[in-house]
């Protein structure tokens, strides 16, 4: 089968798919469709139709295009449009999370795997609520235990459900400190005499919040 036949079909799984899709199981749905034909179709095939597709997408016409986000294709909203569909699901999903607890995100995200006791010793306060609180959004998982550490403590690591919701593919993608920080250099400060900072102050989370283009009522509830 030509890769030209085979997009609308690639399109129409990742269009209808309630998750991102691996390029392996769109290979393999694909064959379950076309299981009367001689030929199976191949990994190349579908990541040329991928190709095609992503380019296609990248037309300004279109205000969204597949992006690879939680280990598997989806359709999401292109960057410069994040703000206006945030109004929709980006506020209600930030005012479930604490700042405690997108602070404790954060440090889980860029130090993963991570025992509560380190989370802890870099926050200075207990953090067996925001850790649960997480844990119950599904944004982390219990990755396994520290080995070489007395007791053999939890070690926790973002989730799938984490890298789908902020439109990311692996940890990797997650804003690199120096990089966050340069930016940050670039904004003088305004000092209003009125309000002064606590030099305890707790830093901004480095997470980037991404809207996506569709809801995820599960994390905002």
């Amino acid at each position: 089968m030509e890769t030209s036949q085979l997009i609308p079909h690639i399109e129409a799984l990742i269009f209808a798919s309630d998750r991102p899709l691996m390029t392996l199981e769109i290979v393999e749905l694909l064959n379950n469709t076309f299981g009367f034909m001689d030929n199976q179709i191949t990994l190349d095939q579908v990541e040329s139709g991928l190709d095609a597709i992503q380019e296609k997408y990248d037309s300004e016409f279109y205000a969204f295009r597949p992006f690879q986000s939680g280990g598997g294709w989806a359709f999401l909203t292109k960057p410069e449009y994040h703000t206006t569909v945030a109004q929709l699901n980006g506020d209600k999903f930030i005012k479930k999370l604490s700042g405690a607890a997108l602070e404790t995100l954060s440090i889980i995200a860029y130090k993963q795997p991570v025992t509560k006791g380190e989370i802890e010793s870099i926050r200075g306060v207990n953090s067996d609520y925001s850790v649960q609180k997480l844990l119950e959004k599904d944004l982390i998982v219990i990755s396994g235990r520290d080995e070489d550490s007395p007791g053999k403590p939890l070690l926790y690591s973002t989730s799938k459900n984490f890298m789908d919701y902020f439109g990311i593919n692996s940890p990797k993608d997650l804003p690199k400190i120096k990089e966050i920080q340069e930016e940050e250099s670039l904004y003088p400060s305004i000092v209003d005499p009125s309000q002064t900072q606590e030099a305890g102050d707790a830093p901004k989370s480095a997470l980037n919040y991404e809207a996506k283009s569709s809801t995820n009522d599960e994390i905002a509830e």
